[in-house]
């Protein structure tokens, strides 16, 4: 049995720097993973996803010349120049030998195929053992997830992966999901022409995020054209029953409304798998939907998970702080352990919504006595000179009781970057005191802050 110092199963972000990282510092680590090394976010999620909206804002802000600035004649979307940019500056063909490369060349062995953990310091590559003297590491991450909608599995359907390697969009587009990848790419599409209509069962679009956020992703999506139904669920998909027409596919919701377009997008959640990867041999439960960690992303004794496979956030920022820690735990360096107080996401619409920490709902349901405080940009001096597009706000969460943050979302242009700083207050528990006592930059969006706090005292 060939034996390494480490193994690491699924090379994602996070199982991709922590092999990276123990092989520059001398350990034997094997990488194994029977898909492109990177995993999701370089190839199909996060980083061409983004080209995407890009490209689709710059075309919203074409339209927006008028009134601002003089006036566009025509504005012509080519979704062939996203395609290209995809291509061959995302992904290099979907080809994953850049990567392969940076880590045998710091001394990692490589392996193409489907890993699985068969007991303590045990690892099966399609058939053949291997051992880990140290450890092992799970990074296996998280597939689209296909709601149980009859018919569903007859019709050909696109998940984000299908997306992100098309080479034209649709005339027509269902979505089902109104979560953040739904919403993003249902925008991304009608902006570059496509007749969208998004299903969400829920009552609202962006469930997690807050209501306010629901309530203006809900106002821009009815200006820009795209149709929505929320509460009501995907009863059953079917092929068009008229061969030939443009229209290849047929859903019916619960409440009996029929929609037909071309193409069908399922963007429904992300779904992972302990099992699937052998974590029941390590004392994980056989229908755990997650795999438990502790503070230092300890599985088991020798073994470690990170991403999306643990459960506390399906983003790659997630799992490149896990990695961090992980490798910190494996070479026995001092550091903090993990803390998820903070955790930060955005989604990427126009206006982008960016949470960082709990939501007021959040907060309330673990008991915290909660204050908020709110501002509309569009009463801050920088959106109103920003004007059209400049939609949103800025909400905080406080806990009174400890004078602290304990959540914030922002709403509106930039807002990732703008909520930078409320991610800083969260984290470092900053006192509300000496958040009021700060000098924000004027005219800035994230001179909100200073007005959502003034609003967050006068509720007190």
């Amino acid at each position: 049995m060939e034996s390494f110092d480490i193994i690491v199963v699924g090379m994602g972000p996070g199982g991709e720097h922590v092999a990276n990282t123990l092989a520059e510092r001398g350990l034997r680590v094997l990488g194994v993973d029977h898909g492109l090394v990177g995993g999701e976010c370089p190839y199909w999620g996060c980083i061409p996803t983004k080209m995407m909206v890009r490209a689709a804002d710059a075309l919203a802000e074409a339209r927006r010349v008028d009134g601002l600035a003089g006036s566009v004649a025509d504005v012509t979307p080519d979704w062939s120049l996203v395609a290209r940019r995809i291509r061959d500056e995302a992904t290099d063909g979907w080809d994953d030998q850049v990567a392969v490369e940076r880590f045998t060349q710091k001394g990692g062995t490589f392996l193409r195929g489907t890993g699985r953990v068969v007991g303590p310091g045990r690892v099966d590559v399609d058939g053949k053992p291997y051992a880990a003297g140290r450890g092992i590491v799970v990074n296996v991450g998280s597939r689209a997830a296909t709601p149980p909608i009859e018919g569903l599995e007859g019709v050909p359907f696109w998940t984000n992966r299908e997306f992100a390697e098309a080479t034209a969009l649709p005339g027509s587009l269902v979505v089902l999901g109104g979560g953040a990848i739904g919403c993003e790419l249902a925008q991304v599409a009608a902006r570059f022409g496509t007749t969208v209509t998004v299903v969400e069962s829920a009552p609202r679009l962006l469930s997690p995020e807050e209501p306010e956020a629901s309530e203006r992703i809900a106002t821009v999506f009815e200006r820009e054209g795209i149709t929505v139904h929320v509460g009501s669920a995907a009863a059953t998909v079917a092929a068009s029953p008229t061969p030939g027409e443009a229209d290849q596919v047929e859903v019916t919701l619960e409440d009996g409304t029929v929609l037909r377009a071309e193409r069908l997008l399922v963007a429904t959640g992300r779904r992972t798998d302990p099992g699937a990867v052998g974590l029941g041999s390590v004392g994980v439960a056989a229908d755990a939907r997650v795999a438990p960690t502790d503070e230092w992303c300890r599985v088991a004794p020798g073994v470690w998970a990170v991403g999306d496979i643990t459960g506390k956030g399906a983003f790659t920022h997630v799992s490149m702080y896990q990695a961090a820690i992980v490798v910190r735990d494996v070479l026995g360096e001092a550091g903090p352990p993990a803390d998820y107080r903070a955790v930060p996401r955005v989604t990427f619409t126009d206006p982008e919504v960016a949470t960082v920490g709990l939501t007021e709902a959040q907060a309330r349901d673990q008991g915290v006595e909660v204050r908020t405080g709110f501002t509309a940009l569009g009463s801050t001096t920088r959106g109103w000179i920003h004007g059209v597009g400049g939609d949103g706000f800025i909400k905080l969460v406080a806990d009174p009781g400890r004078g602290l943050l304990v959540g914030a979302t922002v709403m509106g242009p930039a807002a990732g970057e703008v909520m930078g700083a409320l991610a800083v207050a969260v984290h470092a528990e900053v006192p509300l005191d000496r958040l009021r006592s700060m000098i924000h930059a004027y005219p800035t969006f994230h001179r909100g802050i200073e007005d959502a706090l003034a609003d967050l005292d006068q509720r007190s």
